[in-house]
């Protein structure tokens, strides 16, 4: 036991590299597909559609995604779903070599990309409370936060130079060699699998056992429908960061893509932080301020006068500085699960954040389209202001940060 506790940096940060290489290759060719997508066809409505295709097989399918990574192999599971991952993106590959690639052929790979994704999230963050020591968690948080920051830097730079001088195979192929990368990874660290908790419960019931251990948790359950509202009003923002800059600042291309990498500087910034800093001594509080943080970023936008773009790309920085700290609550539901439950407990998170996403994005497009993208934005962080009270108040939410619940 010794030995696992101090090689548990040693192991931890062997998965999160070669993760970070899968996640920026992911990201490049998920650029790249948007790219083609928009060259192809320019319209909005086909953007949208991969969007929803990306977030929709992990809504539907995470429940049962969670029984699957409970009873098997974290490990097995992690290298399965990055091998499907990359199998769907060599589809690309094989079928560009025959004819000219058909919209329909990208829609299924998009989702076959999804359903992998909605295994692999699940087990990884199964698997890491298996790996690193309790008080270690948050700090983790953290240093998985500084990954997706920098793959946010790297990606879309990366995409939009690739797609200039490869051909998509070719980045096919860089995608197919940061999943290997991930694999092996993953395939040389021991990582121990706790015994499952039912298994002679049908898949219907290990589900319900999931959900009836999260529920037990007041806390915790609060957690997942005040993240489902904080996912409601945000994750529309991010995506009408480029008709705000383009639109209501009356910018360029060049100003929508200064606000994504202030954004993504930010939370490379914050993420950094939280991996030296730990947040603060109570975990609820980290989030809540997070919350807040990112609520009076978004309001602020939205009173800007149009003349005020640089103001936008500060409060865009402040927006990414605050994220990484939302990522605490990763720490506390691996806390207070018990691991068998985790996989379960992590695809039910990501299924109602899935849900919840769509549903924003629905509502700000109409509202938006009627009240301007600047009111929107105004709304919306008075809503995300408004849920961080709930984080501040609710003694039940409150009550997460006593190490026995």
């Amino acid at each position: 036991m010794q030995r696992n506790k101090n090689l548990w940096k040693k192991d931890y940060f062997t998965i999160l590299i070669g993760q970070g290489f899968s996640l920026i290759s992911s990201g490049i060719l998920q650029m790249s597909i948007i790219f083609y997508l928009t060259a192809e066809t320019g319209s909005a409505m086909v953007l949208s559609i991969a969007t929803l295709i990306g977030f929709l097989p992990q809504a539907l399918i995470g429940p049962f995604a969670g029984v699957f990574v409970d009873r098997h192999s974290r490990k097995k599971v992690m290298i399965g779903a990055d091998l499907v991952i990359a199998a769907a993106g060599g589809v690309l590959a094989i079928v560009t070599l025959y004819m000219d690639l058909p919209i329909w052929v990208i829609m299924g790979v998009l989702f076959v990309r999804s359903m992998g994704t909605a295994f692999h999230s699940p087990a990884l963050n199964a698997a890491t409370p298996l790996l690193v020591p309790e008080d270690q968690l948050t700090k983790c948080a953290g240093y998985s936060q500084t990954i997706q920051a920098i793959g946010s830097i790297i990606s879309p730079a990366a995409a939009a130079f690739l797609y200039t001088v490869w051909n998509l195979n070719h980045i096919v192929l860089l995608d197919i060699v940061g999943a290997a990368i991930a694999c092996i990874s993953v395939a040389i660290i021991a990582i121990p699998n706790p015994l499952p908790s039912s298994i002679e419960e049908n898949v219907m019931q290990e589900m319900k056992a999931g959900y009836m251990v999260l529920k037990e948790n007041k806390g915790l359950f609060a957690l997942l429908w005040i993240g489902a509202l904080y996912m409601f009003f945000y994750m529309p923002i991010s995506a009408l960061y480029p008709l705000m800059s383009m639109g209501y600042f009356g910018g360029t291309p060049t100003h929508a893509s200064i606000a994504e990498i202030a954004f993504a500087i930010g939370m490379l910034v914050g993420g950094v932080i939280l991996s030296v800093w730990g947040g603060f001594k109570k975990r609820t509080f980290t989030i809540g301020a997070s919350v807040l943080m990112m609520g009076i970023g978004v309001a602020i936008s939205g009173i800007l006068p149009s003349n005020a773009f640089i103001a936008f790309a500060i409060c865009c920085m402040v927006m990414g500085v605050s994220a990484p700290f939302y990522g605490v609550q990763n720490a506390l539901f691996q806390e207070k699960i018990k691991p068998e439950y985790l996989g379960r407990v992590f695809s039910l998170l990501g299924s109602v954040m899935s849900f919840a996403m769509p549903l924003g994005l629905l509502c700000s497009g109409l509202f938006a389209e009627q009240i301007g993208v600047e009111k929107w934005f105004l709304i919306s962080g008075i809503g995300i202001i408004t849920i961080s009270f709930l984080v501040f108040i609710l003694p039940v939410v409150q009550s997460l940060d006593n190490r026995t619940i």
